[in-house]
């Protein structure tokens, strides 16, 4: 018997010392595949770092040879004032201009306007983590607001309400005001889910071969919306999201010109990010690509634009971007427009319209970005003089016009005004003088407009230049006389007081 219960002990030593000789070598088996997968990622990181540094030295060999696309600026973060979840410090927001992307919201500020309770269950049960904004509608049309958060993880919530006048965030607080539109939905981690595994696929050969194939076309591109992740849109169908709900977007609401709307956003989400709001008012407008081309460089450029919408509610800038990179603009019917764009070592360009003028037009909005560089010509060939004479016929003076404001925008540019005749060189002294005195006649009309006479110097054709035309028109294969009447040419630069 005793032996009997020595060798069950010896077993059941035996058996567990078999569990802890397993129970180690799993444990060193797991240091090995933790070791080797940081191995494995710090030799990934070199390698990506090697290749990243070979693919940079590739493209500054190519660089010499083809000029590289624009940089797009990166996005600064808007800090949030520290007051804005307060409905009285309510951020202003100007129509169809995007406000971020934002830091975090963080608390729900000193008052605690919105608070649900049984009679009113589809509010805020408190403001977490809240920002106010407020508008002004500009014209009549539906409401849209796009939001669009940093991380889709967070679960934001907003409410709308209609500006009752005085006592307004006192009749919030209380609950006797309501809001116009409502979204608490909650967040849809599943859909998430399935778009983030969508992005993170690998992209199919044809793909990158259609991406490389398109590197050879325009190096420029209107920048791309951000695509919205909660919000109001005409399109939706759902007129309100509850707590209970999933979704994203409810239908927008109408809204009049002159009316004043606020938003109160809310991070439910502790430790949440940022976020981009844009608000837009949709009606019955026209909406082209607005770009800016260089001819000389055949390349699209940025430019410091602004344009400003004047109507009903005044005077509000429709555009308003330092790096602005092409991209679709809305103009109403019925609403003046001023638009200014700048870029050193390019004119500026000052253009007044009215909307109803350019939906007559093509849906692209092209402007010429002129150099300001010496020797840069301007050929005017749609003005027309008096048949051997240098009076101006009418209908000149929108043409001129354009390049009086071009040139007062830039007072240290000096340039050459050149005169053109049609000539068969009879009399070629006669024609020379004929072509001098229609450059003076030019002359004369910028100083008029503003424009400095020092900066201005004049000159006709030459002799040969008047034969050599006169050749031309009289071969069959020269093609006529040359359309151009004036030439400006740029000369130089001054200096100028400041």
């Amino acid at each position: 018997m005793q032996k009997y219960w020595y060798l069950c002990t010896l077993e059941f030593k035996y058996i567990l010392m078999m569990k802890i000789l397993k129970q180690i070598a799993l444990a060193l088996l797991c240091c090995t595949i933790m070791f080797g997968v940081v191995d494995d990622v710090q030799a990934q990181n070199k390698k990506k770092k090697k290749s990243s540094t070979t693919q940079t030295t590739k493209k500054k060999k190519k660089s010499s040879k083809k000029a590289a696309p624009v940089a797009a600026p990166v996005a600064q973060d808007v800090e949030l004032p520290y007051n804005c979840n307060d409905c009285l410090f309510a951020i202003p927001l100007q129509v169809d201009q995007p406000f971020g992307p934002t830091t975090a919201p963080d608390g729900g500020g000193r008052i605690q306007e919105i608070v649900a309770d049984k009679n009113h269950p589809n509010l805020f049960e408190r403001e977490h983590n809240s920002v106010w904004y407020k508008f002004t509608v500009p014209y009549n049309g539906e409401l849209e607001i796009r939001i669009t958060q940093k991380n889709q993880w967070d679960d934001y919530d907003f409410l709308v309400y209609k500006n009752t006048g005085a006592y307004f965030s006192n009749q919030v607080m209380l609950n006797k005001v309501l809001p116009v539109a409502v979204n608490l939905a909650m967040v849809d981690t599943n859909a998430i889910a399935n778009e983030l595994l969508k992005t993170t696929g690998k992209k199919s050969t044809s793909t990158t071969k259609k991406a490389s194939e398109k590197e050879d076309e325009l190096a420029f591109a209107a920048t791309p919306e951000v695509k919205p992740h909660i919000g109001m849109l005409s399109e939706a169908t759902d007129k309100m999201l509850t707590k209970k709900q999933l979704g994203s977007f409810i239908k927008s609401i109408p809204v009049r010109m002159g009316e004043e709307y606020y938003i109160v956003l809310d991070n439910c989400s502790n430790n949440g990010q940022g976020h981009t709001i844009t608000v837009s008012v949709r009606a019955d407008a026209y909406e082209p690509l607005v770009l800016f081309y260089d001819k000389k460089g055949k390349r699209y450029v940025d430019v410091d634009l602004m344009i400003l919408e004047k109507g009903g509610q005044g005077e509000r800038p429709v555009v308003k971007d330092a790096h602005y990179r092409g991209g679709k603009v809305k103009f109403v019917p019925g609403f003046n427009y001023t638009l200014y764009a700048k870029r050193d070592g390019y004119f500026s360009i000052y253009r007044e319209f009215n909307a109803r003028e350019l939906m007559l037009r093509d849906t692209l909005m092209l402007y010429q970005m002129e150099r300001t560089e010496r020797g840069s010509t301007f050929q005017i060939k749609d003005i027309y003089f008096e048949d051997g004479e240098a009076t101006l016929i009418d209908g000149y003076q929108d043409v001129l016009m354009n390049y009086v404001a071009m040139f007062r925008n830039h007072p240290d540019i000096t340039f050459l005004v050149k005169g053109y005749v049609q000539s068969y060189g009879v009399n070629t002294e006669s024609d020379m003088l004929l072509s001098l005195d229609r450059a003076k006649t030019v002359k004369e009309f910028f100083v008029e407009n503003g424009i400095e006479s020092d900066r201005i110097t004049t000159s006709g054709m030459t002799k040969n230049e008047i034969k050599r035309a006169a050749a031309a028109a009289l071969d069959d294969k020269g093609g006529g006389f040359s359309g151009i009447k004036v030439e400006l040419i740029i000369t130089g630069k001054k200096e100028v007081e400041k």
